[in-house]
């Protein structure tokens, strides 16, 4: 049952980020009144909302704030029926440097939004989690059965956000539904992830400097994981569910690199940089999702195939390279 999002008041955390940016501008363009919740910096800068045309930004609703202020998250959420919580620190090198603050972010965070979310009644909240909560495949493709494991710090603050919208479910009753994206990619992800990190290299350089070759990832596009969270919003009878939004297709680092390379049409040479290297047992070694629970519940699938969705990512790359900081390792 496709909802009618005219007018209907909602919240995007995390909404200057990759991901939140292209929900932010799907739900303005099907007329949903939208509140985006960024994180505060003295430059005023909205992260990847700033992409948006003017006309688009007109029609947004941008607070500042800190997902560890409950008051803030509060205020936020007043007056929003529906919520959708995209909001976390999402590095997992960055997490091995700083695991208190992405801790609390992701952890105390949630808990502030889904607390928030019961207090003012909201229709249903979409919880975002990762694939990264699963660590490397025990057996695959990987279900929603999977056991999860802390493999980084990152990944510990995700399972612990998970099951508090798990316990809020149980507990009280809130209306939460938790979606479990497989390595989104697409326009405007930052050279954190591996494959803007590939495209920018490939481009400048004769070299490519990259960490483990041999990890396997399930790659989905932007615009195919922001159909799913829609859908989880729209899905009846699906409270308190966790769905994966993958392809179920599985493609080796070292694989995915050639096949870039081929795409830029620049002969470079692939590196190993021991300072991307993870510590061992924190390596994800294969992530492949099963997406069957999303396509029966929500009538999700993919559409974007990975070379369709690598022609448009490089494309927008070639056009904004001034936003990367070339052979930079960005954690």
């Amino acid at each position: 049952m496709k909802t009618n999002w005219l007018n209907k008041r909602v919240l995007v955390t995390g909404a200057g980020g990759f991901i939140g940016s292209h929900l932010v501008e799907h739900l303005l363009a099907e007329g949903a009144t939208v509140r985006a919740y960024v994180r505060y910096n003295s430059r005023g800068d909205p992260g990847l909302l700033r992409m948006l045309s003017s006309q688009v930004l007109s029609q947004l609703e941008i607070i500042a704030g800190d997902l560890q202020d409950e008051l803030a998250v509060r205020k936020a959420v007043e007056g929003i029926q529906v919520v959708f919580h995209l909001g976390a620190m999402v590095s997992i090198p960055y997490s091995y440097r700083h695991p208190v603050e992405v801790a609390k972010t992701n952890f105390i965070g949630t808990l502030n939004v889904l607390t928030a979310s019961l207090e003012n009644k909201v229709e249903r909240l979409i919880h975002t989690s990762s694939s990264e909560v699963y660590g490397t495949a025990k057996q695959v493709p990987i279900n929603e059965s999977h056991p999860l494991q802390g493999q980084s710090p990152y990944s510990a603050s995700k399972i612990g956000a998970d099951k508090l919208a798990e316990s809020f479910f149980c507990t009280f009753g809130l209306p939460v539904v938790t979606i479990r994206p497989f390595n989104t990619y697409g326009p405007r992800q930052s050279a954190r992830a591996v494959i803007p990190t590939i495209i920018t290299q490939a481009l400048t350089q004769n070299t490519i400097s990259l960490g483990n070759l041999n990890t396997i990832r399930d790659f989905t596009f932007v615009k195919d994981t922001v159909t799913g969270i829609i859908k989880a919003a729209e899905a009846p009878d699906i409270l308190g569910k966790e769905l994966n939004l993958g392809t179920g297709q599985e493609i080796k680092i070292s694989e995915l690199a050639q096949k870039i390379i081929w795409k830029t049409g620049r002969p470079v040479e692939i590196i190993i940089d021991p300072v991307r290297l993870r510590p061992d047992r924190s390596e994800v070694m294969r992530l492949i999702s099963d997406n069957t629970l999303a396509r029966k519940l929500l009538g999700w699938e993919p559409i974007v195939s990975l070379d369709d969705g690598l022609d448009q990512t490089i494309a927008w790359i070639k056009t904004h390279l001034d936003l990367y900081q070339i052979g930079t390792y960005e954690f």
